[in-house]
């Protein structure tokens, strides 16, 4: 059969032909996308022609489509749908994909005429161009000598190869730490969906009979808001924080204390202190002690609200608390202080209507967008749904697929991936993805949404949405290719639209009966908006505190046992809260050591924070849900990507910089 990611796609917009694309084919496109974007890269920097803008940048812009088109289909499958075989492809192909950046990046030659790029006369966006390409240049240690670039090309290999076993093992993990119940009884306050769903995953996991309790990411685990059974929430809660760290195949401790390393000596190879400094150095926040001070400002409020939380739970468990009854407990206070009953609210936020008459609805709200589902374009799997995304005036705008169910070859967690971004200059525009881990319903029976699943469906849409409207010249600046300290921010105020009156009354409908939310449970919600953000403040700032105390070791420095580290680290930050862990511990943290995108940045998401709560306020004082707000917003700042600095684009929006004050509030840490 002819490898069809070879050859540019002939399916609208470009969307990959799944079904033709087998698993060997990701390995041969990818080694000819490699040796051909090699060729090209070696023609860029050995031409005999004076150094220009459009034979060096556009040059850069316009090579390893291949590559791009490949690798872009793979590693989406690689999170999403990531089979035995494909795994295998991962840690075969990772250290290739390795060094060809390092061949990139390390090479001087081609840094040379980008160096000597005349950029006068250049607008705005072009100029910025060469200014990146040449900022990467150097943070990827183009200025070392041989010997440093040959031991830093080593450090890269390794770390891509530890990176990808920590992946690997960590989701393996996931599904090894299901927890299979026989005795229905234990699942007394469990809702008969649930049931179902978890009746659904034993029989998928091959058990005859029982139910099986799947797991998500984080530490906190879902069924311990809902399950009476205190024995049986304490066995979840045990496992999901031994994850990774119990000894085994999927321990994945002396991968980390080799990670932290190798980054620590790759930081200072580069002329960091650590990998912190490092990490920090591309981003909108000005420094890691700024990073530091901002989090250190927040804890002690935090961590107070947290202890203040927790007598109030002591108080109606009527017993000493364990981490394992914060959220069954907390759950009953939404009942019995707020009455708001979050297992009730389920019933209304299903999926479909969700999608259709909220997220989708909001965005034709906003954007004048509209979206038409393609049931004659597939998927990488039969759960993908393709959507086809209009723009205002019935252009066709691109694709827009969701993966929402859970499944034992995904990896846990949402996110959002490109598998074609916007460019005018190649002509391309936008195919996106959303994953989350939903649990799949029982045949025939609806996927109703918890609160955290809601907000995270607007959450992932918001990513979409900064793909989808993109509007820039080359592909380096497409959609959410901005500082990770920044990418967080547009998806982050997308969650305001899900309690917005406008969108919620067209959404939140009994799946049943078909009646509204009622308008008292929308007043109780916001009543309660505070409660439970000390947990959540404290389980964030643990997580980010942990990472950067991983992150700020310095060469030499000896981590030691790993989890006394985390420990230490915890304790030192202020954040060792024994009923509020970290929302990730070490062992499955793959944020910041599967891949290391958010690798000494998880503080990424609260810094955002600041930018969303801000931009939330100037939606209020404006309209809210308007086509003029949102035409605003996008002009200024969705279809930016980085063609400008971000806070420009912010201040473009704004009219000033970003002002802290309602983050403060909507945090309750006043």
């Amino acid at each position: 059969m002819t490898n069809p990611l070879l050859t540019p796609s002939t399916l609208p917009y470009g969307l990959p032909a799944f079904p033709e694309i087998r698993d060997e084919h990701y390995a041969e496109a990818i080694r000819a996308g490699l040796a051909e974007h090699l060729a090209e890269i070696e023609a860029i920097a050995s031409s005999d022609q004076a150094p220009d803008f459009e034979n060096t940048a556009v040059a850069m812009e316009r090579s390893g489509q291949l590559l791009t088109r490949a690798s872009a289909a793979f590693f989406n499958v690689v999170s999403s749908h990531g089979t035995e075989g494909i795994r295998a492809l991962e840690t075969e192909l990772m250290p290739e994909l390795s060094a060809h950046d390092d061949a990139i990046y390390l090479n001087r030659a081609l840094y040379a005429r980008f160096a000597a790029v005349p950029t006068e006369g250049l607008d705005p966006e072009s100029a910025r161009l060469v200014s990146e390409w040449l900022a990467a240049f150097r943070r990827a240690g183009v200025a070392l000598d041989d010997a440093g670039q040959e031991r830093l090309r080593a450090v890269n290999a390794e770390l891509s190869r530890l990176g990808t076993e920590y992946g690997q093992r960590v989701a393996k993990g996931i599904n090894e730490a299901a927890i299979l119940v026989t005795d229905e009884s234990e699942l007394a306050g469990m809702p008969e969906d649930d049931r179902a769903s978890a009746a659904e995953a034993a029989r998928a996991a091959g058990h005859e009979s029982g139910w099986l309790l799947t797991f998500i990411q984080p530490t906190s685990q879902p069924q311990l808001a809902v399950l009476e059974d205190r024995a049986l929430r304490q066995r979840i809660f045990e496992a999901s924080v031994a994850r990774g760290s119990s000894g085994g195949p999927t321990d994945v401790l002396a991968l980390v204390t080799d990670m932290a390393r190798l980054r620590a000596e790759k930081a200072e190879l580069l002329g960091f202190k650590d990998f912190a400094e490092l990490a920090v150095d591309d981003q909108t926040a000005p420094s890691i002690s700024a990073v530091k001070d901002m989090l250190g400002r927040l804890t002690p409020a935090a961590v107070r609200n947290a202890a203040a939380e927790a007598e109030i739970l002591a108080e109606s468990a009527g017993h000493d608390l364990e981490p394992w009854d914060w959220a069954f407990y907390s759950a009953q206070v939404h009942r019995e202080k707020y009455a708001v009953d979050e297992r009730a609210l389920r019933d209304y936020f299903e999926l479909d209507s969700v999608l259709a008459d909220g997220v989708f609805y909001a965005a034709g709200q906003l954007y004048g967008l509209s979206f038409t589902e393609r049931s004659d374009l597939a998927g990488y799997h039969e759960d993908v749904r393709v959507w086809e995304v209009f723009d205002a005036d019935g252009s066709g705008l691109g694709l827009f697929l969701g993966d929402y169910f859970a499944r034992p070859t995904k990896r846990g967690g949402a996110w959002m991936n490109s598998f074609v971004e916007q460019s005018r200059l190649l002509g391309r525009s936008p195919v996106v993805v959303n994953n989350l881990n939903v649990p799949r319903p029982a045949p025939g029976e609806p996927a109703l949404l918890t609160l955290d699943e809601l907000r995270t469906v607007f959450h992932e849409f918001g990513h979409a949405l900064h793909g989808l409207l993109s509007d820039v010249e080359y592909p380096r600046f497409s959609g959410t290719n901005v500082p990770r300290d920044f990418v967080e921010y547009p998806s982050q105020v997308n969650e305001m639209w899900m309690f917005a009156p406008e969108v919620v009354s067209h959404f939140a409908r009994h799946h049943e009966t078909g009646e509204p939310l009622p308008a008292e449970d929308l007043a109780r919600l916001d009543a309660a908006r505070l409660w439970g953000e000390g947990f959540a403040t404290t389980e964030y700032l643990g997580a980010s505190l942990l990472d950067l105390a991983w992150h700020g070791l310095g060469r030499g420095d000896d981590a030691g046992d790993a989890l006394a580290f985390e420990a230490t680290a915890l304790a030192d930050a202020g954040v060792a809260v024994a009923l509020v862990p970290p929302r990730y511990r070490t062992g499955y943290f793959q944020h910041i050591f599967a891949g290391g995108w958010y690798a000494a940045g998880y503080w990424s998401y609260i810094w955002s924070e600041v930018l969303d709560a801000d931009t939330v306020e100037w939606f209020k004082e404006n309209g809210g849900l308007t086509r003029a707000n949102g035409d605003t917003f996008r002009r200024e700042l969705l279809s930016r990507g980085n063609s400008r600095d971000p806070l420009e684009s912010f201040r473009a929006f704004r009219g000033r910089d970003a002002d802290v004050a309602p983050l403060i509030a909507r945090r309750g840490l006043a």
